[in-house]
């Protein structure tokens, strides 16, 4: 054994070890319990960043943590490897995006080895080669099959930048989620995949995700949006054209002063034949701009029709409003301005009519200003529902409408179908055809998969100006097809890749049912909130897609999600003359700082005035980015993973200092060094220690042992609470370096203790822990396989009783002792104490006396 920790010496040849071993390799095994761990997949990007390392590190933890207490774990990883970002950066560099993402896949493969993560790389998949996406466009097939896939030409979101379609989900505040560019609408035929017939199934399935963030929850019942209400079919003052429109709330449906429509809306374009000043509003389009900071959604053009309100018959002017776009249903609204905000402001901005219908607690009439006038109390100016509270109204007007067959119970969902369709090259291409009268068909299975072509110019290569001359055609039953050009949402194989993990190499199906009913669903999965409403949705749907096709069993995906926390670091920038800011890369070398230690505001480098901006998101654009690799190279993986899961609670932000990374450094270093000592001398021991043999303060601190090995063992199992997990283990080493020092310690004791504090930090120091405990063990090679070590309730403080010892009726000493123990084996331990023996040695006892658990009472000459 090396007297010296260095980290590099021993990574990579334990590293090598599981390699040549196939360690981490798993099949199915009933005799043992099955643990399904398994953290979001990367996106080859190129490099790993730090929220990477931190991600996978809480994964491989969990991981090591449930084989050494016997599971059977599977722990899998793979690449999401389609998408825009490998198709821009492909055209930026001139190389086709295969050789880009397979490039990148080789190098970050590296850089999680590095790291020493428990992998089970037979298992690995990539999502861009032909026999993964197969089996996608083969369950798309079947999808559409059973009429849960269709086309359709629809108003969709548009970014002007990625020049793409973007699923609902992916318009985070009016901008795209990968770009931030402002989206547009764009008229357009694309595939979509009915999620909706899935919303209710999807909303009623949060109360069973027990083990699910209560965020999350809320995030996803907030977007599925279920809104139950009535619809009401209006009719045209001047003819027998009606439409739908839907209110929620009837005890509001007399408060209603005209009817607003969408821009989209099917009559808008019928009265725009004929009417010059729709015409020319609708021409404008500016409705399509609806996220751009310049959209004004008071827009409205007057129709000059109207409609009769259902209840009262009073005329009610139908307007087209721009804001009408945000609403989620008929597209057609109950103007409404004593109760909404934005039926207010358009109300006011073109001089329509605004009926109070509110009476205040006293009885008197509210005001009706520029705010939001909600939450009613009692009805006026109501006709027959006058003097009637909110709650009342509701049943009574919604009773009346069904009575007289105005309008019928109805749920609309905010979720609207998936449009699954990408106008991108670099994805999966969608396995649809149309024939040449037109007709569009699915292409037969014995021509899957539809190959993306992979070597092509990607520069002269540009899928939104493609026509149909380029496509790829194949024959169909004697019939010349045209492919589809389209390509799937990336999302879509996201959605599915934990269920391939079961089976990455079955040929026979899209999923081994034998094998995902063995593992499935995950115990853990691990990834950023931020995909609360787009993959933590989409998977949800897909999972129960294959429930449905008979391909899993179980109801979700998931048992316990995780989400961790962003990794900060601190983050500097410079003023150029015009006042903008430039980030800087500081090294923590260069920082400068006040005399409470911390960095200073403002300090002078490379001959600028520098500016500390705190603590930020690590990111490109703020330049305050850690390589994990130069990390690794300087202080080891374990060093890192150690810090990194040390540093705060899984769930909140972790902020990255150097300072605190040396400090595990030396937590490390110092272990090590106390193991070489005790190497040493421990080989030549030949004696082992009984527990009954042990002094009173060794068997409290070995009572400490055991109850800070149950703490661990929940903290990481129970809580995921990994940063208390380590501050126990370390208040554990302190213990055994105080004690040491002391002149009885025993050897063997010592022993004990190190074996189990090298094991409990397994976990996160792997290498560090797999070549202290070979010396230790005295093992000839190198092993292979680490058990947890076993706590036992008998030797804690908690099982201890104090027995008071007297002689001839005088205390003398008191011990601590197990309450398993019997009163000859508490004597046979009295007796060795030297404050006892002092008294016995050259005395008889005629007589003990003893009091279960209390007391012990030594008669003598």
């Amino acid at each position: 054994m090396k007297k010296e920790y260095i980290a590099k010496n021993i990574e990579h040849d334990v590293q090598l070890l599981w390699e040549k071993n196939n360690t981490f390799s798993v099949t199915e095994d009933n005799k043992k319990e099955k643990y399904y761990c398994l953290a979001m997949f990367p996106y080859p990007s190129g490099k790993l960043h730090m929220g990477h390392v931190r991600n996978y590190t809480i994964s491989d933890v969990m991981a090591r943590y449930q084989r050494m207490i016997g599971k059977n774990v599977l722990h899998p990883i793979g690449w999401d490897a389609f998408g825009l970002p490998a198709e821009i950066a492909a055209m930026q560099n001139n190389v086709n995006p295969s050789v880009w993402t397979y490039e990148n896949i080789r190098y970050m493969k590296k850089q999680l080895k590095k790291l020493g993560f428990s992998y089970d790389w037979t298992r690995e998949i990539t999502t861009c080669k032909p026999e993964f996406y197969k089996w996608e466009q083969w369950f798309f097939i079947e999808l559409y099959k059973k009429k849960l896939v269709y086309k359709k030409k629809s108003w969709v979101n548009w970014c002007t930048t990625d020049k793409t379609v973007l699923a609902n989900e992916q318009v985070i505040n009016g901008l795209c989620w990968r770009c931030n560019t402002k989206t547009t609408k764009k008229n357009i035929s694309q595939w979509f995949i009915k999620i909706t017939n899935y919303a209710e199934e999807l909303l009623d399935g949060l109360n069973t995700l027990s083990e699910w963030p209560k965020k999350v929850k809320k995030m996803q019942s907030n977007w599925i949006g279920k809104l139950s209400g009535i619809e009401i079919n209006l009719q045209l003052t001047d003819s027998k054209e009606t439409f739908g429109i839907f209110i929620s709330k009837p005890e509001t449906l007399m408060k209603a002063t005209y009817i607003a429509i969408s821009p989209l809306h099917k009559l808008a374009k019928k009265i725009s034949h004929y009417n010059e000043d729709v015409r020319t509003f609708l021409k404008k389009r500016s409705y399509l701009n609806l996220y751009n900071r310049n959209f004004n959604n008071n827009q409205g053009v007057d129709t000059k029709k109207s409609v009769l309100h259902p209840l009262t018959k009073e005329k009610l002017p139908i307007w087209i409003a721009n804001y009408v776009l945000l609403e989620c249903h008929s597209q057609a609204i109950l103007g409404i301005p004593e109760h909404n905000q934005k039926d207010l402001d358009f109300a006011q901005t073109y001089n329509l009519k605004i009926k109070p219908t509110i009476l205040k607690n006293n009885r008197m009439i509210s005001k009706i200003q520029n705010v939001d006038m909600s939450q009613p109390v009692i009805l006026f100016n109501s006709e027959k529902y006058s003097n009637l509270d909110t709650k009342h109204s509701h049943h009574v007007i919604m009773s009346e409408l069904k009575k007289n067959k105005i309008g019928k119970k109805k749920i609309y969902y905010r979720l609207k179908d998936w449009g699954v369709s990408r106008q991108r090259y670099w994805g999966v291409p969608i396995p649809m055809a149309t024939l040449k009268n037109n007709n569009i068909i699915p292409i037969p299975k014995k021509f899957l998969p539809i190959i993306l072509p992979e070597h092509i110019n990607i520069t002269k290569y540009n899928i939104t100006s493609r026509n149909k001359s380029n496509q790829k055609k194949i024959n169909i039953d004697g019939q010349l097809a045209i492919c589809e050009s389209d390509t799937l949402d990336t999302f879509v194989e996201s959605s599915w890749y934990y269920a391939r993990y079961t089976c990455p190499t079955f040929r026979n199906g899209m999923i081994d049912k034998s094998s995902s009913n063995y593992w499935l669903p995950v115990d853990l999965y691990i990834g950023g909130i931020e995909h609360a409403t787009m993959h933590l949705i989409y998977f949800r749907f897909f999972h129960k897609l294959l429930r449905d096709f008979g391909l899993v069993k179980s109801d979700e995906p998931v048992k316990k999600l995780l989400c961790q926390g962003m990794v900060l670091s601190d983050a500097f920038y410079y003023l150029d003359e015009d006042n903008r800011k430039h980030w800087i890369n500081v090294s923590s070398n260069n920082f400068q700082y006040d005399i409470n230690g911390n960095i200073k505001k403002s300090f002078k480098y490379c001959d600028k005035i520098i500016f500390h901006s705190g603590m930020m998101k690590m990111s490109k654009s703020k330049k305050n980015g850690i390589e994990p690799e130069k990390m690794i190279n300087k202080y080891g993986a374990d060093t890192v993973r150690l810090f990194i899961m040390f540093a705060a609670p899984v769930e909140a932000s972790l902020e990255w200092t150097e300072s605190g990374v040396k400090g595990m450094h030396r937590f490390l270093k110092k272990i090590w060094t106390f193991c070489y000592n005790h190497v040493k001398k421990y080989k030549h021991l030949n004696t082992k220690t009984c527990y009954k043999n042990l002094t009173y303060n060794q068997k409290i601190l070995y009572s400490f042992l055991h109850t800070t090995i149950r703490k661990v063992e929940q903290d990481i199992s129970k809580k995921q609470s990994f940063n208390t997990a380590i501050a126990e283990i370390m208040k554990l080493v302190n213990k055994l370096f105080n004690a040491s020092s002391k002149q009885d310690f025993n050897l063997d004791l010592t022993q004990k203790f190190l074996l189990s504090i090298i094991k409990m930090l397994y976990p996160f120091t792997p290498h560090f822990s797999h070549v202290l405990l070979t010396y230790l063990l005295h093992e000839k090679e190198n092993i292979t396989e680490i058990s947890w070590p076993k706590f036992n309730k008998n030797y804690t403080i908690n099982n201890f009783n104090i027995i008071l010892i007297q002689i001839n009726g005088k205390l003398r000493h008191k011990i601590s002792v197990s309450k398993i123990y019997s009163k000859q084996e508490i004597l046979e331990i009295i007796l060795k104490e030297p404050k006892v023996s002092r008294y016995t040695d050259n005395s008889k006892i005629h007589d003990v006396i003893y009091i279960p658990n209390k007391l012990i009472n030594l008669v003598i000459n």
